[in-house]
């Protein structure tokens, strides 16, 4: 008796094993198990079509007719096994401090992979008038997500009669988080709001709920790399509201022309102690 191992490489790796009767020569036996495992994967496999004669040109070209198109173009690519899902819909996401107030700055496309779908995405929403939160990721698992901040906020303002802060926000979001750790929500937050005293508060952090604090910026999405060089070379302590608006705009432009899943145009909130402007940025329609 002979055994084949067939293994079949694409979205998931599938392995058949396949014993077949024994056979005058160890070839021809394993020619036949092999023959009997594609059988059993692709039910239309004629079984004489592979002989121990054929050519491998032969059996490369019958095994390409048969196998489906999708699976082929699995079995010849890897993209799919390499992509992260967080960069399945794109995104841009950026947050910097002034003077007693802070900026959040998001591109507006909405892809699947290098297809645009729309161009008027919304990734920065408000929780009260002076505490934002930008998600960037999976674009269902965002709109999922801040729903369910809302709620809870919701509630907290029920009980406590109060809005919450940044700080306490944040510790919500990352315990939200935390806690759906074995089936997360793909989305990467962006927390910005003002507290006490007017000071600006902005933090980051990942899909598990690590929080990463800032005194000037932080950035998420899948242009952060050049965000985060952008932001290093524009960025200038204590600015005031005017100057701050134009360098995170500056910045989220130059950054998003550097990567292809993100882009078309920019929204920017600019908060102040007293008012909030919302604007926005025409960029490259490419």
């Amino acid at each position: 008796m002979h055994k084949v191992i067939l293994r079949i490489r694409g979205v998931s790796t599938k392995y058949i094993e396949c014993f077949r009767d024994s056979k005058p020569q160890k070839k021809a036996a394993r020619e036949s198990a092999a023959q009997g495992a594609l059988c059993i994967q692709f039910p239309g496999f004629p079984t004489g079509r592979l002989s121990s004669s054929s050519s491998s040109l032969e059996r490369k070209n019958t095994l390409s007719a048969l196998i489906p198109l999708s699976l082929e173009s699995s079995l010849k690519s890897n993209h799919f096994s390499n992509m992260s899902i967080f960069e399945y819909n794109g995104s841009a996401l950026v947050a910097m401090v002034g003077k007693n107030c802070f900026a959040i700055a998001s591109d507006r496309r909405l892809g699947v992979q290098l297809q645009t779908v729309a161009t008027d995405f919304q990734r920065v929403f408000k929780i009260h008038d002076r505490l934002y939160i930008g998600l960037s990721g999976l674009a269902t698992d965002t709109q999922t997500f801040h729903q369910r901040l809302v709620f809870r906020h919701k509630l907290y303002k029920l009980r406590e009669e109060r809005d919450m802060k940044p700080q306490t926000f944040a510790s919500l979001v990352s315990s939200l988080l935390y806690e759906k750790r074995f089936g997360p929500y793909f989305c990467q937050p962006v927390i910005a709001g003002l507290g006490d005293n007017d000071e600006p508060f902005i933090c980051t952090m990942d899909c598990l709920g690590a929080k990463e604090l800032a005194k000037d910026f932080v950035v998420s999405g899948t242009a952060n790399e050049s965000l985060y060089g952008a932001c290093e070379s524009m960025y200038k302590p204590d600015m005031e509201p005017e100057e701050l608006f134009e360098t995170i705009s500056q910045a989220l432009l130059a950054s998003v022309d550097r990567d292809c899943l993100s882009g078309w145009g920019g929204y920017v909130l600019l908060v102040t102690p007293t008012e909030v402007q919302e604007k926005i940025l025409k960029g490259r329609m490419d």
